[in-house]
């Protein structure tokens, strides 16, 4: 190899590790009382299965209680998708430069997601309260592993909630 190529390779080499440094997410480390404080952090998935099926997953950050709070998204390099957050009477979704308002939480999250969420719910679920919402099934069953399922089997269309928490 000459030294110009090899020069080329070092330079390519170099702005890969830059490029990577620059994408690269400082892990975050979760508080040992998170949950108790009202913050959860992982991976969601949701799958609703109109025609055609809609399918979305993000990494996520979710503090506060079903009364207000914020929940912000991020994509696999660890860029903000949207944050959602909500107050009594208001909720507000940005993302990019855009900004929606609604009335509620569960409108806001209709709004973006394109179907129905048990807001309150969830946030039991997450706390281990395996509180029952009609034409939705709650698996807590690994939620010691950090793991929650839930699905709407009705009304139409069926939807499937999968959340993986950060340890």
């Amino acid at each position: 190899m000459s030294a110009v190529s090899r020069r080329i390779a070092a330079v390519l080499l170099a702005a890969t590790v830059v490029f990577a440094a620059g994408c690269a997410q400082p892990a975050r480390a979760p508080a040992q009382d998170d949950a108790a404080a009202g913050v959860w952090r992982g991976r969601l998935a949701l799958q609703v299965e109109n025609q055609p099926s809609q399918s979305f997953s993000a990494g996520f950050e979710l503090r506060g209680r079903p009364e207000a709070g914020e929940l912000m998204l991020y994509n696999p390099l660890g860029g903000t998708l949207a944050a959602l957050s909500w107050a009594p009477g208001v909720a507000t979704l940005r993302s990019g430069s855009q900004t929606r308002e609604f009335d509620s939480i569960d409108a806001l999250v209709a709004g973006a997601t394109g179907t129905a969420i048990p807001v309150a719910s969830l946030f039991d679920w997450l706390s281990g309260r395996n509180t029952a919402v009609p034409g939705w099934e709650a698996d807590l069953s690994q939620l010691g592993e950090g793991r929650l399922r839930a699905r709407r089997v009705a009304p139409p269309p069926a939807a499937d909630l999968r959340v993986a928490l950060e340890k």
